[in-house]
């Protein structure tokens, strides 16, 4: 969207797409936020930078010419482009760590997410002139990215989530929905927190909030690395195996959904690193999600962070970027891998 945004340098965009598409890749899931701070999407609330909507508009034309169906993010869990810590600096609320989750329970905040959600939702883009939530090209709405809160009980967010799905549902009925979940586990299966990375919790529940009425599909994202950053890349490894299979089991046992792996890489910024550590971690993802596809099971796809076209704005490059021109190997991995999910139950 902020690439699109500048007609200068919007042919990123449509170059990431079409490369994309060459190497057989259909999905791809962006932002549909940008709150306050430079060059917002969102101004303040309900008041919205014209030419940054524009961007995304591009993009979601974009995709469309290049058969990709998108997922749509919501709002940020994080501090970057603005996310909970700027939805309460514009309701004049405590912003620090220990009020961060008044995000989820604030009236006024509250109101403020639903109208961004149904200014996105009515858009009417400017390319195509079809609203959001009439366009095909969007395949899902996502509620936040990576959404986490204090709240062990779990109850906060559940509640949450369910308004939010409702009201996301109340407007657009057509288009899959999902939380943003990274997929930990939390007090509805107690004897699965164990699984969790160094058994954390994060205030999620990877089963009771995919059960809320309204919640298509299940996210789990995938950051061995970053997760269990002094264990070496075979324990990674074996921690990222485990971990994939049990949220395939749990979803097509216990949750009767589909699941899609929205996020997973491996880091280039670190000491040691060699390319074939992160083709390892992409082998084992299209492994298991592939097994599963193949027989019919809940495994939907894997989404790794982040594709980015070459010259793209060098601050976004984030160590789990890929480049695909400058990536042989794994370039390779990714292309043989999409031919073998496309051809599932053909």
């Amino acid at each position: 969207m902020c690439e699109a945004s500048n007609i200068y340098s919007r042919q990123k965009v449509s170059s990431a797409l079409q490369e994309a598409s060459s190497y057989g890749l259909t999905i791809a899931r962006t932002w549909a936020f940008n709150d306050g701070g430079d060059n917002p999407l969102q101004y303040f609330p309900g008041s919205y930078n014209e030419q940054m909507f524009q961007g995304l508009d591009f993009v979601i034309s974009e995709a469309k010419k290049y058969g990709i169906k998108l997922i749509l993010s919501l709002v940020n869990n994080y501090e970057d482009y603005g996310g909970r810590k700027q939805y309460l600096a514009w309701a004049n609320l405590t912003t620090d760590d220990d009020h961060r989750d008044d995000f989820y329970t604030n009236p006024i905040v509250k109101d403020f997410y639903k109208r961004h959600v149904k200014t996105v939702l009515t858009r009417v883009n400017s390319i195509t002139k079809m609203a959001y939530k009439d366009d095909p090209t969007i395949m899902a709405w996502e509620l936040m990215n990576e959404p986490r809160c204090k709240d062990l009980s779990g109850q906060t967010l559940q509640n949450w989530i369910g308004e939010m799905a409702w009201y996301v549902k109340s407007i657009d009925s057509t288009h899959l929905l999902e939380i943003g979940l990274e997929g930990f586990y939390g007090v509805s299966t107690p004897e699965k927190i164990q699984i969790n990375p160094s058994n954390s919790q994060y205030g999620t529940d990877f089963i009771a909030n995919n059960q809320i009425s309204g919640i298509d599909f299940a996210t789990v994202h995938s950051y061995p690395d970053s997760w269990l950053k002094y264990s070496s890349n075979d324990v990674q490894l074996t921690f990222l195996e485990q971990w994939i299979k049990q949220h395939i089991q749990d979803s097509q046992n216990i949750l009767r959904k589909p699941v899609l792996f929205a996020e997973f890489g491996k880091s280039y910024n670190v000491s040691g690193y060699k390319p074939i550590d992160r083709d390892r971690v992409y082998d084992v993802v299209y492994e298991e999600i592939f097994n599963s596809a193949n027989v019919g099971g809940a495994a939907a796809g894997g989404l790794f962070w982040q594709l980015l076209a070459d010259g793209m704005d060098p601050n976004i490059r984030d160590g789990y970027d890929v480049v695909l021109k400058d990536s042989d190997s794994l370039a390779l991995i990714i292309f043989e891998e999409s031919y073998k999910l496309s051809k599932v139950g053909k």
